[in-house]
């Protein structure tokens, strides 16, 4: 008889624990010391280090199983970039929002030409089977340029008003930049907002367009996605 093996085999602490650190760290805008205060608090005593090791091993584990779980997103897609300074070096996050406001894709790049345009374009549709009907940019030209070249006959909206659904959704990359005191690496960027962006967007439930009985239903979901993507349910 074949058993699938454990993920959380070896470790002291139990997978419940390890999940509800990395929900905390993700989830909300909190350092790696403030999660370890927080799980002291209920009597777990574990370092900041550790916290971070369960991050990287499975944040993104779990960021990936939330994606491939979550509905099809809108075929309106929101496309922008934010300057990021990185080691005193200028870099770019570039970024896709559908009509709902959740977030597709992030990217980090050192340029904001039409090469990088295309590389973000051709991240985005990796593994896709559809395309959007619209795409909003603002009036950068590399858009327009790797819009024709990758997704030619999609309709495409350039307009420096119509984006600021794009340009609000930065806000918590820019909080949790502040908290970490700026990036250390493009590569430490990007691994962190891919795991982030999936986690914090995923439990972001727009309250102000829920009643409290959707509200409620849209949370219990969303737990009940995180317990399918984890193995755990997240404590009280």
């Amino acid at each position: 008889m074949s058993t699938t093996s454990n993920p959380y085999r070896g470790f002291r602490f139990p997978a419940e624990i390890i999940s509800q650190a990395v929900w905390l760290y993700h989830c909300f805008s909190l350092s790696l010391r403030e999660v370890e205060l927080i799980l002291a608090a209920r009597g777990i005593v574990v370092s900041y280090e550790t916290i971070r090791a369960w991050s990287l091993r499975y944040g993104r584990t779990y960021a990936n199983s939330l994606k491939r779980c979550r509905p099809k997103p809108g075929d309106k897609w929101f496309l922008d970039e934010v300057f990021v300074r990185i080691r005193g070096k200028l870099h770019y996050l570039w970024q896709a929002v559908d009509q709902h406001g959740n977030v597709l894709d992030v990217l980090v790049q050192s340029r904001r030409n039409t090469k990088a345009a295309k590389r973000f374009f051709r991240k985005r549709l990796k593994g896709l089977r559809y395309v959007p009907t619209v795409i909003v940019t603002d009036k950068l030209g590399s858009y327009g340029a790797a819009e024709r070249e990758i997704l030619p006959g999609v309709e495409h909206r350039q307009s420096r008003y119509l984006n600021n659904r794009c340009e609000v959704s930065h806000q918590p990359t820019r909080r949790r930049e502040r908290h970490m005191r700026r990036f250390k690496s493009a590569r430490q960027a990007q691994q962190f907002l891919a795991t982030h962006t999936p986690i914090h967007n995923h439990f972001q439930l727009r309250r102000h367009r829920l009643s409290a009985s959707e509200y409620r239903v849209a949370r219990n979901r969303a737990f009940s996605s995180w317990r399918d993507a984890t193995g755990t349910a997240l404590v009280g």
